[in-house]
């Protein structure tokens, strides 16, 4: 063996692990053929929030993009190769593929460990439309790379990305149409959360085209662009991601992949192949920066324990965020799957000091609680006897949603009652204050401004 320990893949998920693991004791090589640091540096999270912030700040396109790439490379620079083998990671880099049980070659090289992680993303996926190839798509790899902003551009796809770059391309100046096949923007998230943003959306001149399927994508002269009947500059295809195992000759170490191509792994992180562990969206779990560094850290503390000592990777324990304006945060369960059990307290940011004061009140904070375990089924008078219940999730969309769900996701990491949130002492007026106003409600039974319900009625 030539190491304690394998990562493949240097992005977040990779960089977690390779970490964790020279924390443990272990000599950690990180195995990697693309920059360090991987999509959220250079693809995902930096570039595209410090479009947003730009954009939002009034700044112009051409400008907007320098500061995109000076803001790339100020946070790559803090992830270099030689910065990590400072920290004790034996950096390698070229592209790994499997020969057998936990063995690897890398540009002729031959390493060895009797753990792997594996770490190596997503790409971009491009769905199947005629013509699509031929209008050379901007995509999230490659948008960041404009330096200057389109006169017109289609945007394919409302998830989160596709609207956060929708918004922030508007505000630059911009005309975007926004298509999707979904009836609502953000599809997967809660609809009211939908509405708010789709508003958002509109008031920034964005043009919605939900329910949209397009046939196909016609190039034109000049650059230009046709589909769903619309004519634009340029055309931005945020249609999802799909897990990169291409070239790792996955089945020669006996690792299982799904039908959508991701890898196969337990609640542990534990792939079918044994010491081998896979993380972040290489395993289609959770799509998110944060979500892979948990996972790194998690599957290499699992990796030396016997499957019964081992933790699980809670993906409902998760807090995600959309960083449009107002930004959606939600965490746990979705009103809608709570069961019949559930309550849910929810509070208009109208009625939150702190929004008023700001002229932001468009959003609400809503949570989701249920029975305690071992308990009854709950009645209003049953959530004060329990402190308003466990909380089981939140949703949240307003202008720093985002800060907000921190603690929620705390409250539900730590197994407390909701009525713990409300005995905390929230600064006022602040955005976390419509937190404590909820969660109170909750735990009293009622609140000024605020909604009390079974999950489900509306």
């Amino acid at each position: 063996m030539t190491h304690d320990l394998l990562v493949i893949g240097a992005g977040a998920g990779g960089l977690s692990a390779a970490r964790a693991g020279v924390r443990a004791g272990l000599s950690t090589a990180l195995v990697t053929d693309g920059p360090i640091g991987g999509d959220c540096t250079f693809t995902g999270c930096v570039p595209s929030k410090t479009l947003l912030a730009a954009a939002a700040a009034g700044t112009g396109a051409a400008d907007t993009f320098a500061r995109v790439r000076a803001t790339v490379a100020r946070v790559a620079a803090t992830e270099t190769a030689t910065v990590l083998r400072g920290e004790g990671v034996d950096v390698v880099e070229g592209r790994a593929g499997f020969t057998g049980d936990r063995r690897i070659t890398v540009g002729g090289s031959v390493l060895s460990a009797p753990r792997v992680v594996l770490a190596t993303g997503a790409d971009p996926l491009l769905p199947d439309l005629p013509g699509l190839a031929a209008a050379r798509p901007l995509t999230t790899d490659t948008v960041f790379a404009l330096e200057d902003a389109p006169q017109t551009l289609v945007v394919l796809g409302a998830g989160p990305a596709g609207c956060e770059l929708a918004q922030a391309f508007a505000r630059l100046g911009t005309t975007v149409t926004l298509v999707d096949r979904a009836r609502q923007v953000l599809p997967g998230l809660d609809a009211d959360a939908g509405a708010v943003v789709a508003d958002a959306l509109r008031r920034d001149g964005v043009d919605l085209r939900p329910g949209t399927t397009p046939d196909g994508v016609e190039a034109l002269p000049g650059d230009r662009v046709r589909v769903a009947g619309i004519e634009a500059d340029r055309l931005l295809v945020v249609a999802g991601r799909r897990p990169t195992t291409t070239g790792l000759a996955l089945d020669r170490a006996g690792v299982a992949v799904d039908l959508r191509g991701a890898v196969v792994v337990d609640g542990h992180l534990a792939t079918t192949a044994p010491g081998v562990f896979a993380v972040g969206d290489v395993t289609g779990l959770s799509p998110l920066t944060h979500a892979a560094d948990e996972m790194g850290r998690l599957a290499v503390g699992n990796l030396g324990r016997p499957r019964w000592r081992r933790h699980r990777f809670r993906a409902d324990r998760i807090p995600r965020a959309v960083f449009t304006d107002p930004e959606v945060a939600t965490v746990g369960l979705p009103e809608d799957e709570a069961g019949p059990d559930a309550w849910v307290a929810e509070i208009p940011l109208s009625a939150v000091d702190r929004a008023v004061t700001a002229g932001r009140e468009d959003g609400f904070v809503r949570l989701v609680a249920g029975p305690l375990p071992g308990t009854s089924r709950l009645t209003r008078d049953g959530l004060r006897r329990v402190g308003g219940g466990r909380l089981l999730g939140a949703t949240i969309v307003a202008a720093h949603a985002g800060e907000m769900i921190a603690e929620v996701a705390l409250a539900m990491r730590i197994g407390a009652v909701t009525g713990r949130l409300a005995q905390t002492v929230h600064a006022y007026p602040t955005w976390t204050l419509a937190v404590r106003q909820a969660a109170a409600a909750l735990a009293t039974g009622s609140g000024p401004g605020v909604t009390l319900r079974r999950a489900g009625r509306r």
